[in-house]
This record gives structure tokens, C-alpha cells and sequence, in this order.
């Protein structure tokens, strides 16, 4: 990277992120998550409007590559540190349900997807129809693991039962969604034996947790031990930690976050109180402020909205129909079957609903495999962005602030007890 290209660099990002703040300011100001206006800024400064000219002003001088390398980055972090504040206390007892919820809320939109791929061909034809059919129903299904959990973080969810237990649904969704993806990949003719490394997933796994943990416990500062907590000694561990786990999730076929997600929960939460508060504090909030927004930046300026015509506002309806109601229904049965209350299905459901930027990647991937044309594409980048809008308000109205306040509150009373036994 020369001088001049880092001094445009620079200047792209201040005012990108400048750009996502008031956006995001903006989406706050209308009941919605940041992180909505974040990716509309990206829109915004993308293909949509003038043909990619705010882009090419912005990033001149093939700069775009190392604004792209930062938005991983900041992903990674912010996984991380949703891996470490995940309390598993607040699944006790609700495994089954977890499970049956991520399932419920695969199969239906999955086999509604596959169901309208059929539909969609007439007008948006393609050489593979059974890797097409097989591509929607995975898209169709997904929930997006990050921007959900940025939504439980704006809305004070994520230290609840119900919050823990949504995120736990759409890891283990996004899980079966990154897997499916590589099946299409493979039909499609672009996989081969290129997808072995995804069978080590079980290994690294049993690694993680069997191996990697007791290490950390030794490794990371110990108060009790008499040795002094937090540092950088730590954080550097840390630090690398995540980035490793990334890299062999990556490499194994499923996307860095799930590596970066995992490395957090391995992280010992016994005698390194004031490490953990250090992480949070510091690299949390460098996330949130920067690197998170420039990963929201980076998905929207990928989106070209300007190929909607009129002619597609049917087929958009009909995706919209089949996204919003297999994930609610499939989510809500699911979650009634597993005796939870209704007020608590609703909200899950809607949760589970959130597609984000997990959809937008797969898709992405759906556009360079030539499953998807240029319009279709778009029309499910909307479907993506209205799934995501719709999920705060339609929480906040079957489950108001007070509910969720109680729950903290409850959450609280339960650990004062554990505090003082400890």
C-alpha cells in the first residue's frame, strides 16, 4: 500500500463511517438497530445510485481490498466477544428446545424455498435448476448469527433466557445453512473434493473445548493465583486465539465468525474477571465503533438496487411471503411443541426471522455461481433488509421492555446467590 493510496484510505473510511453514524443515528430515531442504517449506508454509497460513482470517490485507487480486510476483522472481533458474554447458564434444561426451534425454523422456509424456486425459474431461468432449487431453500432459511446478535445487544436481550436461547438457534442454524451452501457449491460443479476439510468441524470442536480450554486456563492471568489480571499478555492471547480459530473454521468451509464465536465461549470464566472486562470494554467497543460499521459498509456496497423494475414487485411479493412466513411459522410450531410460552414463540420466532448479512453473503455467493441473475439477486438483498427491519419492531410489540427488564432483572437476583456462595 503506497502513501498516496493510505492517505485516500484514510479518507474514505472517516467518511464512510461518518456517513454510517448519521445513517445509523437516523435508523435509531425510527425504532430500528443501527445496524440497519449501517448496511443502508453502504447501499447508499454503492452501485445504487450513480452506477457506483460515490465508491469510486471514496476509493479512488483500489483501496476497497484493505477496507474489506478490516470489515473481517471487525466481524471476528465482534464474535468474539458475543462468544465470550454468552451465558450457557441461561440454556440450562432448554437444549431440546433449542434444537427443535433451529430445526423448525430451517425445514419449513426451506422446503417453501425450494417450492417457489420452481416458480421463479419461468422468469429468471438458469442452467442448473436443481442446484437453484436447492440454493433457495438454503436462503430461504438462513438467519443471519451477527446481526442478530447486534439486534439482542440494541435491544438489552442478550443477557435473557430468551435471547440466549435465539442466538443458540441461529448458531446451530447458520451451522446447517454454511453446510448446505457447500452441497449446492458442489452440485453446482464448483466444490469437488474441495469440501473435506468441513468433515475435521467435529474434531476441532472436541479440540476446542478438550484441549484448548484447560490451556487458556493456565495460560490467561489468574488473580487467585497471585498474578495480575488482564494485561497484554493476555489480550494478545487472546487476540490470537480468535484469529487462529477463524482461519481453520474458514478453511474448513464454514465462515470465520463460527471460529471466532467458538474461541469466546472456550474462554475460561473462572479467576479472569478483570481480563474479560478489559476485552469487553476495549476491543468491544473498537468494534461497535469502527469495525463493525465498516463490515455493515462493506455488505451494502456490494448491493445494486437500481435493477428493480416495476415488473419485479410480483416476484418480490412472492419471496417475501415464503421468507416471512416459513420462518415465523416453522419457528413459532417449533417452539409451541417444545411447551414455550406463546408470548416467548412469537418473539422468537421473530427473532429467528433476521436475515442480515448472513443472507447477503449467501447470496453473494448465489450471484457468483450464476444460480442467481442480477435481478433476483436484488430482489432477495430487499427480502434480506425488510426480514432484518421488521424483526425490533415486531419483538418490541408481542414482547414490550418491561418483559425484558423483568428477565434482567430475575437474571440478576439469580446470580447476588452465586456470587455469595462463591
Amino acid at each position: 500500500m503506497t502513501s498516496h493510496q493510505l492517505v485516500l484510505f484514510f479518507f474514505g473510511l472517516a467518511v464512510s463511517l461518518g456517513f454510517a453514524r448519521v445513517c445509523g443515528l437516523a435508523a435509531g430515531r425510527l425504532g430500528q438497530p443501527a445496524v440497519i442504517g449501517e448496511i443502508v449506508a453502504g447501499i447508499l454509497l454503492g452501485p445504487t445510485l450513480f452506477h457506483g460513482s460515490f465508491t469510486r470517490l471514496l476509493f479512488p485507487a483500489g483501496e476497497l481490498p484493505f477496507f474489506n480486510a478490516l470489515a473481517n476483522v471487525g466481524v471476528a472481533v465482534f464474535m468474539f466477544v458475543v462468544g465470550l458474554e454468552f451465558d450457557r447458564g441461561l440454556l440450562k434444561g432448554r437444549g431440546r428446545a433449542a434444537a427443535s426451534v433451529a430445526l423448525g425454523s430451517m425445514l419449513l422456509p426451506m422446503l417453501l424455498g425450494g417450492a417457489v424456486a420452481f416458480v421463479l425459474v419461468r422468469r429468471h431461468p438458469t442452467d442448473d435448476l436443481t442446484g437453484f432449487v436447492l440454493f433457495m431453500g438454503a436462503a430461504m432459511s438462513v438467519t443471519a448469527f451477527p446481526v442478530l446478535a447486534r439486534i439482542l445487544t440494541d435491544l438489552r436481550m442478550q443477557g435473557t433466557a430468551l435471547g440466549g436461547l435465539a442466538l443458540t438457534c441461529a448458531a446451530a442454524s447458520d451451522v446447517l445453512a454454511w453446510s448446505l451452501l457447500a452441497v449446492v457449491v458442489a452440485v453446482v460443479g464448483h466444490g469437488g473434493s474441495g469440501q473435506w476439510p468441513l468433515l475435521l468441524f467435529p474434531l476441532y470442536l472436541v479440540v476446542m473445548f478438550t484441549v484448548v480450554r484447560p490451556l487458556l486456563r493456565r495460560l490467561l492471568p489468574d488473580r487467585r493465583a497471585g498474578r495480575r489480571a488482564g494485561g497484554a499478555a493476555g489480550l494478545t492471547t487472546v487476540l490470537a486465539g480468535l484469529l487462529v480459530s477463524g482461519a481453520l473454521t474458514e478453511w474448513m468451509g464454514l465462515h470465520f465468525i463460527f471460529g471466532a464465536f467458538t474461541f469466546g465461549l472456550v474462554v475460561p470464566r473462572d479467576g479472569s474477571g478483570r481480563l474479560r472486562s478489559e476485552i469487553e470494554g476495549g476491543l468491544g467497543r473498537i468494534g461497535n465503533l469502527l469495525l463493525m460499521p465498516v463490515f455493515f459498509l462493506v455488505a451494502g456496497l456490494k448491493v445494486d438496487l437500481s435493477v428493480i423494475s416495476p415488473a419485479s414487485i410480483g416476484d418480490l411479493a412472492l419471496i417475501l411471503l415464503v421468507a416471512i412466513g416459513g420462518k415465523l411459522g416453522g419457528a413459532f410450531l417449533a417452539a409451541r411443541a417444545c411447551r414455550i410460552a406463546p408470548r416467548e414463540s412469537v418473539a422468537l420466532a421473530a427473532l429467528m426471522n433476521t436475515r442480515g448479512l448472513t443472507e447477503l453473503v449467501i447470496l453473494s455467493v448465489g450471484l457468483q455461481l450464476g444460480v442467481l441473475d442480477t435481478t433476483l439477486y436484488s430482489l432477495m438483498v430487499v427480502m434480506a433488509l425488510v426480514t432484518t427491519a421488521m424483526t425490533s419492531p415486531l419483538v418490541m410489540a408481542v414482547y414490550p421492555r418491561r418483559l425484558i427488564d423483568r428477565d434482567l432483572a430475575e437474571r440478576r437476583q439469580r446470580q447476588v446467590p452465586e456470587s455469595a456462595d462463591a
